[in-house]
């Protein structure tokens, strides 16, 4: 990815600021109503503050503030004694969802040593019977097994195909696997020491079972079947369906006009796998000083409408269902001028990224929105003015934005980095380490307070600011509305009656996860 900005892009940046068309630095001017000032007022110090409690909620609750665990409650219960203290009345928003429950994922080699290897049952996959799938392990001659001819002259009939990420989805490695007679499937990561969680997608014609497992795992079982002698294994995939049920935490400001609200939002759940500073206790922190902050503004125009979502890493459950329950009540969603998400913030070795709503670089897989270019906007505009380069990131609809841009709302967003390896390009521009991932600690119990880069949390805290400063005076370039409109008091929102499921008063209820790889 390459900043699209030029020198000559950050030059008209500068002829903007002095006519006036976006907010100068602080320090051009003694108004202390602007997006810039107001930037100033959150600090990294603050951010970090709201992080160490978060470490301390994980180090208190098995190591995670996953759904459903008593982590997320604390997690819940520390940004709602905080809104509160700065004046807010916070809800909280359930919604009712069905939860996948992992009964056994392994993979068994049938050897006297009786080697066990991690695996992950694919979302969309069939499970193995309850003794599991015993069989040999086969391997295509081109080991990305996207077609018929990749298997060449090995016959994979009655066989668990064992096949390298890469070129084509899962779901077309499987299938080529299943027409050629395998039993099942496990597909290896390309990239090292790095899980892999996939998706098979819906409808996608796979009967077979399906797991994922690390490029090391793949390897040393390659290594067995390249000695031409059987290598016997058991696979056992399973998992069953419970209903279960979580919560957002909604809060929005007591000022602004009732028809024109600017939504922000930073999923709050973890991995069961580890604290989950970097994703996403950065975001949650940072849009909690940020709400904290606002609160003691004394004059916007426009509503803004915070949330902490639940639910997000078992598939987006929380804010699908807050939207999707929005839509079935007339005029809600046109409310939302646009929304802005935070996920993963202070990645350690970070890229300063927007998501590309304007599609700059690249071509969006989702349909974009109008007006989220002009949301998108905010943030580079801001990032140009400061001299701070950055970069695009694919609008992917692979976070807590994709149930807003499906229902036609405006979005856009940062984000430092996960899994993707930083470039060279990327290393000229941000510093850091060329050839590993933005977060080699992504999903991983190393996501801890160590793991956040206060250099790259205190650049997007302060253009979280900035966007929500600027959005809450005026989101005319977005959606031709300005000016204070009507007085707050608009029944829906917290602190008025009547419009929730479960004795609240918001609307919204949830499905569906970010993150999730098909190929």
């Amino acid at each position: 990815m390459t900043a699209r900005r030029t020198l000559a892009a950050l030059t008209a940046a500068s002829a903007l600021l002095v006519s006036g068309a976006i907010a100068a630095p602080a320090s051009a001017h003694g108004n202390p109503n602007t997006p810039a000032r107001f930037a100033e007022k959150v600090t990294t110090q603050a951010v970090m503050r709201h992080l160490q409690a978060l470490q301390y909620v994980a180090d208190r609750n098995d190591g995670n503030r996953a759904a459903l665990t008593p982590g997320y409650e604390a997690s819940a219960q520390y940004v709602e004694r905080t809104l509160k203290r700065a004046g807010y009345k916070t809800e909280r928003d359930y919604f009712a969802f069905d939860l996948d429950v992992v009964d056994a994922e392994v993979l068994l080699q049938n050897t006297p040593e009786a080697a066990s290897f991690v695996v992950d049952q694919m979302e969309n996959s069939t499970s193995t019977p309850e003794t599991g799938l015993t069989a040999d392990l086969s391997a295509p001659t081109d080991p990305l097994g996207c077609d018929a001819a990749a298997w060449g002259d090995v016959d994979p009939t009655g066989t668990i195909a064992l096949v390298s990420r890469g070129t084509c989805p899962f779901a077309t490695k499987a299938l080529v696997a299943q027409e050629a007679g395998a039993l099942g499937i496990v597909i290896y990561n390309n990239l090292p020491e790095t899980e892999l969680f996939g998706t098979l997608g819906e409808d996608s014609g796979v009967t077979i079972p399906a797991a994922g497992t690390t490029l090391e795992n793949g390897q040393a079982l390659l290594e067995d079947v390249a000695t031409g002698y059987p290598v016997n294994v058991t696979l056992d995939i399973r998992s069953h369906v419970e209903e279960a049920e979580s919560f957002n935490v909604i809060a929005e400001t007591k000022r602004g006009r009732d028809d024109n609200v600017v939504m922000l939002g930073a999923h709050l759940d973890s991995v069961e796998d580890g604290p989950g500073i970097n994703d996403n206790g950065t975001g949650s922190a940072a849009l909690l000083e940020v709400a904290v902050q606002l609160a003691k503004s004394k004059k916007h125009n426009n509503t803004v409408r915070f949330a902490w979502w639940g639910a997000e890493e078992l598939g987006l459950i929380g804010s699908t269902e807050y939207v999707e329950e929005l839509a079935t009540q007339e005029g809600e969603l046109d409310r939302i001028a646009t929304y802005l998400n935070f996920d993963m913030i202070g990645s350690p070795n970070y890229i300063i990224g927007v998501y590309d709503a304007d599609q700059s670089t690249y071509e969006a897989p989702v349909e974009v929105p109008a007006g989220s270019a002009e949301t998108e906007d905010v943030f580079t505009d801001y990032f140009d003015s400061i001299g701070q380069p950055w970069v695009d990131t694919e609008f992917s609809g692979r976070s807590d934005y994709q149930a807003f841009i499906l229902n036609g709302i405006p979005a856009s967003g940062l984000f430092t980095g996960a899994d993707d390896v930083k470039t060279a390009e990327e290393v000229a521009l941000f510093g850091g380490t060329e050839g590993i991932t933005h977060d080699p600690n992504y999903h991983s119990p190393e996501d801890d307070i160590t793991n956040v880069d206060t250099t790259a949390l205190g650049i997007m805290s302060k253009a979280v600011a900035f966007a929500t400063y600027s959005l809450a005076q005026d989101t005319s370039a977005i959606n031709g509305v300005s000016g204070p409109g009507t007085g707050h008091g608009y029944p829906g929102h917290p602190g008025h009656p009547g419009k929730g499921r479960h004795g609240g008063t918001l609307a919204p209820q949830g499905t569906q996860e970010g993150w999730e790889r098909a190929a």
